[in-house]
């Protein structure tokens, strides 16, 4: 059996961390969270505002080393939630700072309605072996209401069972 890694960023409402842990126990893979040196602070808006001019500048933030040794895998899934229709520049660095060209990725992405380039940019930045079963969840973009959507959940399910049969 491969032996797999999640590994993800999460910053706002945890909707990519959530899908990481269910990808993580349903898989028996162990999972890591990336996490900038430097937290953002600030109300929603204002990380907002500072996810945007950090995207539109390229600008790629620290990040702490996770506990895990990339080497070590077989499989490495990578989650990001979308920051300005792009991967979350704590994943592009990650992405930029580790070697996976002799690795099964798995890209995916969260969003609430607003995709944009994400999964192509990841499969672009990661130089991974083979880049397999990406995959796109959107959750409710409604305040107060962040869910996955209900067509969402059966994605969900059929995507682990893929990975897992992969994973064999």
């Amino acid at each position: 059996m491969k032996k797999m890694l999640v590994v993800y960023y999460s910053w706002s409402f945890n909707n990519t961390k959530e899908i990481a842990e269910m990808l993580a126990e349903a898989c028996g893979a162990d999972i890591a969270r990336i996490e900038t040196v430097k937290a953002y602070q600030g109300s929603y808006d204002e990380v907002v505002s500072q996810g945007q001019k950090e995207v539109d500048a390229g600008f790629l933030p620290k990040i702490k080393a996770i506990d895990k040794a990339i080497a070590d895998y077989d499989v490495i899934a990578i989650g990001t939630p979308t920051w300005w229709y792009t991967m979350a520049p704590a994943v592009h660095t990650f992405l930029n700072e580790n070697d996976f060209s002799k690795k099964t990725v798995i890209p995916f992405m969260t969003n609430a309605g607003w995709s944009g380039t994400v999964i192509r940019d990841m499969k672009k930045e990661c130089n991974a072996e083979k880049v397999l079963m990406d995959q796109e969840f959107t959750f409710s973009s409604q305040k107060n209401q962040r869910t996955l959507m209900m067509t969402e959940d059966v994605v969900l399910k059929k995507w682990i069972q893929n990975i897992l049969n992969y994973l064999q």
